[in-house]
């Protein structure tokens, strides 16, 4: 049996499609069961409710193998430790006595940098993964880089501006990997049953590119003018807050993207397996996602 938490997700929905092609019973947690696709429904067991509520994720373990397991976002967490490993502390409990062998976590790049406990959302995730880690279950931590994904945020500027727009710096190379490629990582692994032991997994994609290396490649795939525009530190917290993030969510987010600029996301050396098994480049994604969006967007 494989559990899959937040399964009508980005990234959650992928691992449900990929872990459905095998022949192994599935069981999913959804808040919101009416969100899956009615085939999907048909071939799981659907356990309605939060996978950060006890009740519910004892329910959804009980002779569980293997758990997908992604904390959902916390937009009003008091800072980035609650919201990551106090959501996920009854769910550490829970593994502790219901003999799951396996669990594949949605992570951060980061552990061993002198950034790491100053990260923000990254020290809260990695914080996350060290409370299941405790537990003694086989574990492998996908950890993550940057998302090409959203980029999709901003298809409205984007297509009627020309321009996306972060607090990042525009000239930093860093790890950008496409959601299709995380969700088919963590699928394979949850359906091997052959791996055992704890360790990180870093789903890196194939190559380092800037917010400048992105805005002209983009630019040569929609054949429109495209540039980055870095915004502010200041700016972009309030911007944060405006959206509904609490003070200390917001300042998370601002914490994670100085790690960054200081290089959280340095530590891992790329070899020829990243592009093996995170092979989409931004220019393919380029051309299969963010083109169709922005073409279809009204």
């Amino acid at each position: 049996m494989i559990v899959i938490t937040t399964p009508t997700g980005n990234i959650g929905s992928r691992v449900l499609a990929h872990v459905l092609e095998g022949d192994q019973p599935v069981r999913v947690v959804a808040r919101d069961p009416e969100k899956l696709p009615a085939r999907v429904r048909d071939q799981v067991e659907v356990i309605h409710g939060s996978h950060g509520d006890a009740d519910i994720v004892t329910r959804a373990l009980k002779g569980a193998d293997a758990l997908f397991w992604l904390c959902p976002p916390h937009r009003q967490a008091s800072n980035a430790v609650t919201a990551f490993a106090g959501f996920t502390r009854p769910a550490a409990e829970v593994l502790r006595s219901q003999g799951v062998q396996r669990v594949v976590t949605i992570s951060s790049l980061g552990r061993h940098t002198p950034y790491a406990d100053r990260a923000g959302l990254g020290t809260g995730v990695l914080a996350m993964d060290d409370l299941i880690a405790e537990t003694g279950v086989a574990l492998r931590a996908l950890t993550m880089p940057g998302f090409m994904d959203n980029m999709l945020r901003q298809k409205e500027s984007i297509k009627e501006q020309g321009i996306f727009s972060g607090a990042f710096s525009s000239d930093r190379r860093r790890p950008t990997v496409a959601v299709q490629d995380i969700a088919a990582v963590a699928a394979r692994l949850l359906l091997d049953s052959a791996w055992t032991g704890q360790e990180e997994v870093p789903p890196i994609g194939p190559e380092d590119l800037s917010n400048e290396d992105m805005a002209a490649i983009a630019a040569e795939v929609l054949g429109r003018p495209v540039r980055y525009r870095q915004v502010p530190t200041p700016d972009y917290r309030e911007r944060l807050v405006g959206l509904g993030l609490s003070e200390g969510m917001a300042q998370s987010m601002v914490d994670l993207i100085t790690a960054n600029e200081n290089g959280l996301y340095q530590g891992v050396t790329r070899t020829p397996q990243h592009a093996i098994d995170t092979p989409t480049t931004f220019r393919q994604w380029c051309e299969d996602t963010l083109a169709p969006a922005i073409s279809s967007y009204q």
